[in-house]
């Protein structure tokens, strides 16, 4: 990555972005007395020296208890663990030491501290709270007994990440030595998240009957690969150099014996555990309100999700708005078009015309490409940093794309050895619409998801938990602002192009609707997916798939419209305030130079931006 520079050099507002601000270094600068007695130097810290230490040093003591955390970051150290997921010595581990870490921070006075580092400060309090109430017995009461469902869970996450070509490096025979001494720790957690059900099948805390449904057909599908084309053979196929041919037979017979005799017969176990005694008692009724403790299990996801205490019925009533507000934008595109129809029929024009269908998997990987360039051309129009670290495009493994949502994105490393990497799905191509392709790279890769999460782990004048951390309203937020960057970037000269924009807006909007529907109003799922269907051109696979998204993890999809309307409302702050001196780039790179912040510190920060931008522009020449 290039150096990053001080974009604003005022007294009272400074920004990071490549070294530490001015006043930063200031407070992290130590201080030297001389003892009376001894004539030795002593170094006496400053605040933001202890503060440092304070992150330093929970990173640390986190990245062992947290191995694959280790690992995705390119860090070797504990590559031979697994990690003590989901036993009650984990919970009690990561309770003690945010304790601790709590404890350690109320000890640093914050008025001493930099403008960064007060932002570090504040973001690492709120973060440290949130873990706290997130392991207290009331909460781990509704969350131990349900360690797995389709869309969040080891038995789909691990495999992808072991299979050669993701999270986990395979460069050196100990990569591939690793990978095994790994594989023991997964079948153990499997087994294990078969004890947590029982706990809920014990206490009345079960997940749907869907999800284990879902879950029970990705663990079939899983079971019925051969060997050879299960991902856990992935590295198999492909050997760096350096390891001889002997060796290569070797692993490959060790890895297919540990498939076979280990890691197939623990899915086999989990599926019929599943399937024979878990879906009995699993819950008909897919929302939260239906579970016991639900309403309360709802409330703190909300938090925890947008950074806001915001009530249910209060984000529904803002999804209804946003959705009527975007289907008369709708409306304006079906005039310019000159579609003869209502809206609904127009939804079914882009929903079923074979013109907005791909007609392959290489089309489709080909379209993305095209747009990627597209993108590239334009881009330093928006911003003056760009990541180091390449962004890929590649279809979901054909294995598990069935579950998956349109697309997703897996970060590269801070170095740039590993790419990130924007997937999109290829199942079913006939329910995809390419409409909404420009749309869903500018959220998944450039500048979405891409930039937002390199930047920040690129960036290592911050501290780790920065660099790497993140809450949901700040980074879906980020993408689906960035999605409204293409109006800028002259992406969306195309109207449907710009109706594909609208319909993946107006997915955000249902979302605050449909969301809240199911988990607060007890909508049924049949009828959140007619929703959705009414309100957009989205087909029936797409919708299903979104629904059974939201009852699996819910209030995930609540933050995407929150955190970018905040974002959103900052920046026409910013554009009011300052006129004809703001500067797009300046704005965007004040967003993302700290990494993912709580909205409320975002707030503070642009304020305090804004403030130090006009009190520049009111002295002598500015």
């Amino acid at each position: 990555m290039t150096t990053r520079i001080l974009l604003l050099a005022s007294a009272a507002t400074l920004s990071l972005t490549g070294c530490a601000s001015s006043d930063a270094k200031t407070a992290s600068s130590p201080t030297q007395q001389k003892s009376a007695s001894d004539d030795v130097t002593v170094k006496i810290q400053s605040e933001g020296e202890r503060l440092r230490e304070l992150f330093a040093a929970s990173d640390e003591a986190s990245l062992k208890r947290n191995p694959l955390t280790a690992l995705f970051r390119g860090d070797m150290r504990y590559a031979g663990q697994f990690g003590d997921y989901i036993t009650d010595a984990y919970m009690d581990g990561e309770r003690a030491a945010a304790k601790s870490d709590l404890d350690a921070l109320m000890q640093i006075d914050r008025s001493k501290l930099g403008s960064v580092d007060a932002i570090a400060y504040d973001v690492f309090k709120r973060n440290t709270e949130n873990t706290l109430k997130g392991l207290t017995p009331e909460i781990l009461a509704l969350t131990n007994p349900r360690p797995i469902n389709h869309f969040s869970g080891f038995h789909t996450f691990y495999p992808t990440f072991a299979n050669g070509s993701s999270g986990a490096p395979f460069n050196t025979l100990e990569d591939y030595e690793n990978n095994l001494k790994r594989h023991s720790g997964f079948v153990t957690l499997l087994d294990r998240s078969i004890g947590r059900f029982r706990e809920g099948m014990t206490s009345g805390v079960v997940e749907t009957k869907l999800t284990i449904n879902n879950v029970i057909e990705q663990l079939a599908t899983q079971l019925a690969l051969p060997t050879e084309e299960s991902a856990f053979y992935g590295p198999i196929k492909k050997f760096p150099e350096g390891i001889d041919e002997a060796k290569q037979a070797e692993l490959a017979a060790r890895y297919k014996t540990v498939i076979e005799n280990d890691i197939y017969p623990a899915y086999q176990r989990l599926h019929d555990f599943l399937k024979n005694e878990y879906l009995p008692v699993a819950r008909e009724e897919v929302g939260l309100s239906s579970m016991k403790g639900g309403d309360t299990m709802y409330r703190f996801l909300i938090e925890g999700t947008t950074t806001l205490p915001l009530d249910p019925a209060e984000v529904h009533e803002l999804g209804l708005s946003e959705v009527a507000r975007i289907k008369g934008e709708m409306e304006g595109i079906k005039k310019e078009v000159g579609f003869d129809g209502t809206l609904a029929e127009f939804f079914t024009f882009i929903r079923t015309d074979p013109q907005f269908h791909p007609e392959s998997r290489e089309a489709l990987t080909q379209g993305y490409y095209d747009i990627g360039k597209q993108v590239d051309k334009v881009i330093d129009t928006q911003f003056k940093v760009l990541p180091k670290s390449p962004l890929e495009i590649r279809p979901y493994d054909k294995s598990i794309e069935k579950f998956q949502a349109g697309g997703s994105y897996s970060s590269g490393t801070a170095d740039g050895s590993r790419p990130g990497i924007f997937y999109f799905n290829a199942y079913d191509l006939p329910s995809r619409n390419t409409s909404g392709m420009t749309t869903l790279y500018l959220h998944e890769g450039a500048p979405g998801h891409h930039f937002q999460i390199s930047l920040a782990q690129e960036n290592d004048a911050l501290p780790n938990f920065m660099r790497y951390g993140g809450n949901t309203a700040y980074v879906e937020g980020w993408a689906l602002y960035s999605e409204k960057l293409g109006f800028p970037m002259g992406l969306f000269k195309d109207p449907y192009q710009r109706f594909g924009h609208l319909d993946d807006e107006m997915l955000r909007a249902m979302r605050l609707v449909v969301d809240t529907g199911l988990h607060s109003k007890a909508w049924s799922r049949e009828k959140a997916i007619k929703y959705m269907l009414d309100n957009s051109s989205m087909g029936e696979t797409d919708a299903t798939a979104e629904v059974e998204r939201y009852i699996a993890i819910p209030s995930q999809a609540l933050a995407y419209k929150i955190g970018a309307l905040t974002i959103q409302r900052l920046k026409d702050r910013a554009k009011t305030r300052l006129g004809p001196r703001f500067d797009p780039r300046e704005f965007h790179d004040e967003v993302l130079n700290t990494g993912a912040l709580p909205m409320t510190v975002l707030e503070s920060k642009i304020d305090r931006w804004i403030d130090g931008k006009l009190r520049m522009m009111q002295q002598p020449g500015g």
